[in-house]
């Protein structure tokens, strides 16, 4: 944070109750959107909203589910500050899943039905959002269909045999190589034969050639085929086999009759997921019920699990007509065998016709799936959110269509995986992207909150900006044991994925202090409009991938250059215009194009005609684009038809010729030609650093959510900070105020540079800490509206105190220069500083979580401890094994010398997990998790003072002995307040 100083105490901002004094407001609802953060003024301030509250995927065992447990499920979730929760049906955990009763009491069922009225019912009095999966579970399905329905999810597999150069083969169609699952009907599609070509083999691919190609179904009678090859050669004799893939939805049954998954390249296939919510899920209360409540109908990611070649029919048809040329004749390059390709033609036209046939399979998706899910959603009132990645599509493209886009924390491995996600919500012209957050392996009762903050600081930076934790489970369900049911443990008889959150979980004595941290952080990102500098064009628009964008992720990031992904479709919407040198002026204002070669194709040089037209356009209408790569043999990403590389490279020579196009060989150069073009990010740092921010502008304001991390709870390559940051701001009448997402409190920035459009401050972040700087009016908190700020000082930090004053702080005793914006140099004295305080003694009295008497059931028992030295609970015999919430008391005292001049910083060290802090009977704010240090100026008092500190476990150390069959492996966690603790005075001086 800006000056060292861990926190401000000055202006509570964007808390949960209303307050006397300077706030600044967000209204909105379930769904809605926030208010702008710029209408300042009020000094009501009234609680978050649903609407950048973080939501919770909440776990039914189908619909083995009380109404009344329901409703009270829903008040656990509002009391602790969370906005919503999305109803899933997961339930890895039962084996025997005949206890939970499909035909009665299934996904979709009356019981079902009833739980999920009770729950909107609920939620709509409390004011939060319900969202519903589009299925059972994932992908997609419903039990109105089997697998040789034309709904039905489809694959093409395939047969194969070699007939030696000259001979005969006689004999029944080569049968499929991949077995069907299950007894489905198998569908003769299309016979021929290829010549081999050993110069197109690669390491695990056998050539062909394809202009052999001898097609050969016509020569098939009652099943057998007779064909002798050329002399010219060996050859393939091939068979296409459509047929159903057989697939069901995770962990079922759900239903009875059993579900099955539908195609979602088809029009038929997302007509049965309708048909089925019309006639037999959406009755006229929950119809009601769904619109009050505006929620979304959501799909997990598409795990379409085949063997053989995903397909659907007709998609021969489309091919042609969307690509000019037939499929059959060069399907043997895009065929799978356990999802990796089998035969190749030359290496350019394998590439071809593989991105041609995706492409054909992400247009079909997009139109004949998401689009029309979308628009019935909308007749409902609701909304569609989904994971759009899982199949080789254009999840950008998607992202663009999608109300909601969402990735997930335990399959993104880089946070251009984000970034791509949110290059289409943004061009799309939609608010939020959401995340899967918190999903480890093995995690279940023994993740913390910690973890989690550590996991995702850095994707709020790369455009994620609402958050549904993994997850809420229903109480309870046949055969459970304590704490209650869990959807993900056991897994296999082991620990499995985290986490029920809860009131079953110790750090739920916390839970609103982690539920308004990431409200503040939604708030911020959700505010107004995105500002990103550079739009990366990608061919191939693939997330979940962790695959980056060169020289921008791997060093224009650390430079403070933000980038977001944009592919084909993304031209084509009405936000793809240049104004002012900007494409999508409205947002994200992107300040050039960066163009490299396809990623996902071996880097080829690649551009669609008609997108090549399109950057012509905007260079000429004053948007800087670069090239980076060799250009001068472009071609279109598919296999050409007619001239058209031709007319590509006509357009790309016009284009290059452009004053406002770069072209550079390598992507050590980009940075020089975007300097060359006058493009510099809107946040800058001197040095390499590991600092992220996102940047977004509201009615002339400037919020930048600032984060010292980055994807993944890893914090290798992540050090401590200290250093300037400079911003660009909307106004030169902005300046800077600090927010802390912990406490909600607001400062402005005492200590600051000013240079046109810029503002510079220092900034000091631990690793995975988090915090805003806002660029505001003046006066927009009505507090500290002098002109004068410090531009440098030799103190520790500086501080406005009241509206006209500037104030030091200093830890040490010393002579202290402050230069000041009127071009003074102010010297200030200061004689004396209280020593360092170190408690000497603590009394620790814990609650013990116990099994009760049902799996539900909690007890608790008081544990006892005296202390001299800190230590983890896994070292105290008393605590070794106990579980739940612990309270440390400790005196101090503050002799004589102490005045009003005189504050202090109380310094935690080490907790684990969650932590509240109580001063001589005040409970402070809340502290930041990453770095707990507070702020105790106007809290202290001469003589004794009595401090607690009161800290939250997770259930690992007693699941350890209560069920050790499942948890008996995990080692014991190193609980508690390991500290040092520390309380740090320093001297105030007005200047």
């Amino acid at each position: 944070m800006p000056e060292n100083s861990p926190v401000f105490s000055r202006r509570r901002f964007l808390q949960t109750a209303a307050v006397a004094g300077t706030a600044v407001a967000v209204a909105g609802g379930p769904g809605g959107t926030p208010a702008a953060l710029a209408d300042a003024g009020s000094t009501d301030f009234p609680a978050l909203p649903a609407s950048v509250r973080p939501w919770f995927r909440w776990w039914w065992p189908d619909g083995l589910v009380d109404p009344a447990e329901i409703a009270r499920e829903i008040d656990q979730i509002a009391d602790a500050g969370f906005g919503g929760a999305e109803i899933a049906a997961v339930h890895h955990s039962i084996k025997d899943k005949s206890v939970l009763d499909p035909a009665g009491h299934g996904w979709g069922s009356a019981p079902w039905i009833a739980g999920v009225e009770a729950a909107l019912e609920r939620a709509n009095r409390r004011g939060i959002g319900i969202d519903l999966t589009l299925g059972p579970a994932w992908p997609s399905a419903t039990p109105t269909i089997t697998p040789d329905s034309a709904a039905a999810c489809k694959e093409l597999a395939y047969g194969a045999v070699k007939v030696a150069a000259g001979t005969e083969y006689t004999g029944p169609v080569p049968p499929p190589l991949v077995a069907a699952h299950g007894d489905v009907e198998e569908k003769l599609r299309y016979v021929h034969a290829m010549r081999v070509n050993a110069a197109n083999n690669t390491r695990k691919e056998v050539g062909l050639e394809p202009a052999s190609h001898v097609a050969l179904f016509d020569a098939v009678a009652d099943g057998q085929i007779s064909w002798t090859a050329p002399a010219d050669g060996d050859w393939y004799l091939f068979a296409y086999w459509e047929r159903g893939s057989g697939q069901q939805p995770e962990s079922g049954p759900h239903t009875a009759p059993e579900s099955y998954v539908v195609d979602h390249f088809s029009a038929e296939g997302t007509r049965a997921v309708i048909d089925f919510w019309e006639e037999s899920v959406l009755t006229r209360e929950l119809r009601r019920l769904l619109k009050r409540n505006g929620g979304a109908l959501f799909e997990d990611s598409f795990e379409l699990e085949t063997d053989a070649l995903q397909w659907t029919p007709k998609i021969d048809e489309e091919f042609e007509k969307r690509r000019g040329y037939a499929l059959w004749p060069v399907l043997p390059a895009i065929l799978l065998n356990n999802e990796n390709t089998v035969f190749a033609f030359d290496a350019v036209l394998s590439r071809e016709v593989r991105h041609d046939y995706w492409e054909t399979v992400a247009n079909l998706f997009d139109e004949r799936h998401f689009r029309p899910l979308r628009d019935w959603a909308h007749r409902l009132g609701m909304k569609l959110r989904a994971q759009p990645y899982g199949l080789n599509t254009d999840a950008i493209a998607s992202s663009a269509i999608l109300d909601v886009t969402e990735g997930e924390s335990l399959g993104f491995k880089n946070l251009d995986d984000y970034r791509a996600l949110a290059g289409g919500r943004d061009m799309g012209g939609h608010l939020v992207m959401s995340s899967e957050t918190g999903a480890y392996q093995g995690g279940a009762y023994a993740t913390t909150w910690k973890k989690i903050i550590r996991t995702m600081s850095g994707a709020y930076a790369a455009g994620l900006n609402q958050t549904v934790f993994h997850g809420f489970s229903y109480a309870t369900a046949p055969g459970v044991q304590w704490p209650g049911f869990a959807a993900f443990t056991p897994y296999d008889g082991k620990v499995g994925f985290s986490e029920s959150w809860g009131p079953r979980q110790p750090s739920w004595t916390h839970i609103n202090d982690i539920s308004d941290y990431f409200a503040r952080i939604h708030a911020v990102t959700q505010a107004g409009s995105m500002r990103a500098d550079i739009a990366v064009f990608r061919q191939t628009g693939y997330s979940k991938t962790g695959i980056g964008v060169g020289w921008l992720t791997s060093n224009g990031v650390p430079l403070g250059w933000t980038h977001q992904m944009i592919s084909a479709p993304l031209l084509d919407l009405p936000s793809a215009r240049v104004r002012g040198g900007r494409l999508a002026p409205d947002g994200p204002a992107y300040k050039a194009v960066v163009i490299e070669g396809d990623r996902f194709y071996g880097r080829a040089a690649t551009l669609p005609l008609d997108v090549a037209r399109k950057f012509l356009s905007y260079a000429k209408a004053g948007l800087p684009i670069v090239f980076v790569g060799e250009w001068s043999a472009a071609t279109i990403p598919g296999k050409a038809v007619g001239n058209e590389n031709e007319r590509l490279r006509a357009v790309l020579t016009e284009l290059f010729a452009h004053p406002k196009a770069r072209v550079v060989t390598t992507e050590a150069e980009l940075p020089a030609a975007l300097a060359d073009l006058g493009v510099t990010p809107d946040a800058r740092y001197a040095a390499a650093s590991t600092l992220l921010n996102a940047h977004r502008v509201d009615k002339g304001m400037d919020l930048y959510y600032l984060s010292n991390g980055k994807h993944a709870e890893s914090s290798k390559g992540v050090v401590a900070i200290d250093h300037e940051v400079t911003f660009t701001r909307s106004g030169r009448d902005r300046v800077p105020y600090l927010l802390n997402l912990w406490s909600g409190e607001v400062e402005r920035i005492a200590r600051y540079t000013e240079n046109g459009d810029d503002v510079t401050v220092r900034v000091a972040l631990q690793v995975n800490q988090t915090c805003a700087v806002i660029l505001a009016r003046r006066a927009w908190l009505r507090e500290a509206s002098t002109g004068l700020h410090a531009v440098s000082t030799t103190a520790d930090s500086v501080h406005y105190r009241g509206s006209r004053r500037l104030q030091i702080r200093a830890k040490a005793p010393g002579t202290y220069t402050t230069a000041l914006s009127d071009g003074r140099t102010v010297a200030t004295e200061v004689e004396a500083v209280p020593a360092v305080i170190t408690p000497a003694a603590w009394t620790v009295t814990a609650d013990s979580w116990l099994p009760g008497a049902t799996p539900v059931e909690t007890v608790k028992e008081k544990v006892t401890a005296e202390l001299t030295t800190l230590a983890p609970w896994s070292t105290i015999p008393a605590l070794q094994d106990v579980s739940g919430v612990g309270r440390y008391t400790t005196t101090f005292a503050l002799d004589a010398s102490w005045t009003d001049d005189n504050g202090a910083y109380l310094e935690l060290g080490e907790v684990f997990d969650t932590v509240r802090v109580t001063l001589n009977g005040k409970a402070l704010p809340p502290a930041d998790l990453i770095n707990p240090v507070l702020d105790l100026d106007g809290h202290l008092k001469k003589g004794v003072n009595t401090l607690v500190v009161e800290v939250t476990t997770t259930l690992n150390n007693r699941l350890r002995l209560s069920d050790p069959g499942v948890y008996g492996a995990n080692p014991r966690q190193a609980y508690g307040l390991t500290g040092p603790v520390r309380i740090v005075p320093y001297t105030k001086k007005n200047l």
